[in-house]
């Protein structure tokens, strides 16, 4: 077999149709082996013979698409000083494209004795370790076109690949859990039908599956849990063929774009699978373990742990920066992917000790001419000191905001003191954002997500139930901001089950009418439930999949209609602030913005919004008082709307504003029914009074 010096960039394996290029970083290590891999686990060592800029590199003529491979390092194995090399471990290419195999949790691949994390094991762990996979890195793309849809129109979907498809009943069994699944028409024609603009997909890197987990009979669904950052899992995939899986995502992008659909990626940056000093020996620690690993200064046996996960990716080091960013335009340049979730995103902010918003990931990212002109959302929390930082992100940032979250559950189930900040919310959060020049849509608004309570669960449970994750009930969030409306769990009760409908109707009615960019969780849109488990992480199972036969068709039909409204008015899609100045335009009155109204209809005051225990509101929005112009340059102008809110567990009468005799206001939505309000309902009359019932948004439409 032929070697070639090759080259040091790009790192990884680079296919050019007549042989492989291979480059390894490693600032320790001594010596660093290719190990090709036949289809029946015979292997081939090769030594790379070159070394520049601290990467170890080589031309493999002949070498092609599908070939299997690892590297062995040889280098200094000393972890009190952070280093623990050990070319007994094969290990996974950081920069691999595709990964084929599982883990098996044999000892080998551990760089210790069981019980014993002071001793060394030098099992060969080849025999027990997935593969790195050359890919063909060609694809016919056609003439797709990301959407490059703008955030203020953009409606986010979060989906997990398999709990979306699984169940599924008009996929073709081989297609469920898959990308292609989720490509499947289906699957779009769901998407468009509830006004879905961008699917964020929950991680689809190459993660591996706990140890722990595997032991109990359960897996890591979520798949936070990454080990090859450049790799979308082959779990995912229909075929079998390794590397089969970029095609088959690839493809998948494809379709979603030709439906107008971007594709965002949760991106999982923060941390990697080989957990703490415990952890097996699979990829970055037995490269280069200080370089990629944040070491604890008094004794770098052990790992900074800011994610509750064993370890914290170093981005202090500018090698593990290159890696996120190499990683970051490939899925863009490469796989056409449109924007990343970044799970907790203040750990890649740490560049010390303290979260700082200038640190070298974010001046990288700002920089970048690429990466910076996607969709970037932070996650913006993690475990560590001072790790919640929404509202403190740069400025072409938007973040997942867990306030909205808060407030809104806490408004719809009657808690005190939470008007002002739900109004807050609802105008979105200028308290938040408007400090760094940024507009609403920094704001992705959310109620419910995969990390807690679905959205039918979260109206019908005040109590977590994850005895199924075997944690004896102790994992997952305490402190829901749930209300089972007065029975916990299943009910035969119709009064208590028709709450239940009317709160997820308020709930998603609100977070698709306010400010921002609204995020929808999967499956709430169809009543989706995990029977009270609030962190089904580790529940790949009917649990947590979509139940697509015992969908509630009547709350899929009103997610629809809001989505639509939201979408045929600017008014709830502003791209700036409110500031509560009038705007006059030719034939219209002189009215600000935006109005806050009592019941009776006079203007709120501090003493109202002081009073510790608002229940009920009412807000005009003016649709001729939009700032900005439209595709053509001229003025947005739009009705205006008034939206009145109640959280009062009896009936309230909303006085309506009197606006002039030649309008009139028409009720478009009202949560109180399962049917939809349509355009023969009677109009009220200016200064007249709408009877709102319990627990009920009631919108309005100003006719002229």
């Amino acid at each position: 077999m032929q070697i070639w010096p090759g080259t040091a960039y790009p790192l990884g394996a680079t296919y050019d149709g007549s042989g492989t290029n291979f480059g390894l970083f490693s600032d320790i290590a001594d010596r660093v082996e290719l190990c090709l891999f036949d289809a029946d686990g015979t292997e081939t060592r090769i030594d790379l013979p070159e070394v520049d800029g601290l990467v170890w590199h080589a031309f493999v003529p002949g070498i092609e698409p599908g070939q299997l491979y690892g590297y062995r390092v040889h280098g200094p194995h000393d972890p009190e000083n952070g280093q623990r090399c050990n070319p007994n471990k094969l290990l996974l290419d950081p920069y691999a494209k595709a990964i084929h195999g599982t883990f098996d949790w044999e000892q080998s691949l551990f760089g210790y004795n069981f019980g014993d994390p002071d001793s060394r094991n030098d099992d060969d762990s080849a025999e027990h370790m997935p593969k790195s996979v050359v890919i063909n890195p060609f694809f016919d793309w056609g003439v797709d076109r990301p959407p490059k849809r703008q955030y203020a129109d953009t409606v986010i979907y979060e989906a997990h690949i398999k709990g979306l498809t699984e169940r599924h009943p008009g996929l073709p069994e081989e297609l469920r859990g898959t990308y292609a699944g989720v490509a499947h028409p289906l699957i779009i024609e769901h998407l468009h039908s509830i006004g879905v603009t961008a699917i964020e997909l929950m991680p689809v890197h190459h993660f591996a599956n706990d140890s722990t987990l595997i032991d109990k009979g359960l897996s890591n669904y979520w798949g936070y849990n990454t080990i090859g950052f450049l790799a979308p899992d082959s779990k995912y995939s229909s075929s079998t063929t390794p590397g089969g899986q970029v095609q088959e995502f690839k493809t998948m992008v494809r379709a979603l774009h030709a439906a107008d659909i971007e594709v965002i990626l949760d991106v999982v940056y923060n941390h990697t699978a080989e957990g703490n000093h415990l952890g097996p020996t699979v990829s970055f620690r037995g490269i280069d373990n200080a370089a990629y690993y944040r070491l604890e200064e008094d004794d770098k046996r052990y790992y900074t742990d800011y994610t509750g996960t064993g370890n914290s990716l170093n981005v202090r080091h500018p090698h593990s920066l290159q890696l996120i960013m190499d990683s970051l335009r490939y899925w863009v340049t490469e796989m056409h992917v449109d924007g990343f979730r970044f799970d907790l995103a203040a750990t890649l902010a740490r560049e010390f000790y303290d979260v700082d918003r200038l640190s070298s990931f974010f001046e990288l990212v700002q920089q970048d001419p690429t990466v910076s002109q996607v969709k970037l959302i932070a996650e913006p929390w993690d475990i560590g000191p001072g790790g919640y930082q929404v509202g403190n992100f740069p400025p072409q940032w938007t973040e997942w905001n867990g306030k909205y979250r808060d407030t809104v559950r806490d408004f719809w189930r009657a808690e005190p003191a939470t008007l002002g900040e739900f109004a807050a919310r609802l105008t979105g959060s200028a308290d938040l954002y408007e400090h760094s020049a940024r507009r609403p849509v920094a704001s992705i608004n959310f109620v419910t997500a995969h990390d807690g309570f679905t959205l039918r669960d979260l109206v019908s449970y005040n109590e977590k139930h994850n005895e199924a994750n075997g944690e004896n009930n102790n994992d997952g969030e305490s402190h829901n901001r749930s209300w089972n409306c007065g029975v916990e769990g299943p009910t035969d009760d119709p009064g208590i089950n028709a709450l239940r409908a009317r709160q997820q109707r308020n709930l998603i009615a609100t977070l698709f009418l306010s400010q921002g960019v609204p995020m929808l969780c999967h499956g709430d849109e169809l009543g989706r439930t995990q029977h009270g488990n609030n962190n089904g992480y580790c529940q790949d199972n009917e649990l947590t999949w979509i139940d697509w036969k015992s969908a509630d068709e009547a709350l899929m039909a009103f997610t629809s209609r809001i989505a639509a409204l939201r979408r045929e008015h600017p008014a709830f899609r502003r791209r700036r602030f409110f500031d509560g100045r009038p705007i006059k335009r030719k034939g219209e009155e002189s009215l600000p913005d935006i109005a806050w109204l009592r019941p009776d209809g006079s203007e709120m005051t501090d003493e109202d919004w002081d009073s510790g225990f608002g229940r009920s509101v009412a807000v005009f929005l003016n649709g001729a008082a939009i700032p900005g112009t439209d595709e053509r340059g001229g003025p947005v102008t739009d009705d205006s709307f008034l939206l009145c809110f109640s959280a009062h567990d009896e009936p309230i009468d909303f006085q309506l504003p009197g606006l002039g005799d030649e309008v009139c206001w028409q009720v478009v939505i009202d949560t109180a029914s399962d049917e939809l309000a349509g355009d023969d309902e009677k109009p009220f009359a200016p200064g007249s009074t709408v009877p709102v019932q319990p627990r009920t948004l009631v919108v309005l439409q100003r006719m002229s």
